[in-house]
């Protein structure tokens, strides 16, 4: 999973769509997040321990289309390392249920 998260974080980065909401972010910081949240999205062991995804995006304003852009580079990443379309699918949509929480905040 580590090698899908870390191709995933250059994937943001080098996307225009979305790449300036991770400025300021810090690599690592958002590698060990994002990291914990797949595991834990795809069933463990990991346990993501960074704040609750409607508090960390308040007042970020993020649309439907940028949300979109994180999904589908993700799922570049899934694709580059031959994740089981099962596999992929079931963790896209869990990413995917957390646009409520995330979009238009």
């Amino acid at each position: 999973m580590s090698a899908v998260v870390d191709d995933a974080v250059v994937n943001i980065a080098a996307d225009p769509r979305i790449n300036r909401r991770f400025a300021n972010a810090e690599a690592s910081h958002l590698r060990k997040n994002l990291l914990d949240l797949f595991c834990e999205r795809a069933g463990g062991p990991c346990v993501y321990k960074g704040r609750d995804m409607a508090s960390a995006h308040e007042g970020m304003f993020i649309r439907d289309d940028e949300f979109d852009a994180l999904l589908e580079d993700i799922a570049l990443s899934l694709d580059k390392f031959k994740v089981q379309p099962r596999d992929k699918s079931e963790l896209l949509t869990k990413l995917a249920q957390m646009r409520g929480a995330i979009v238009g905040h």
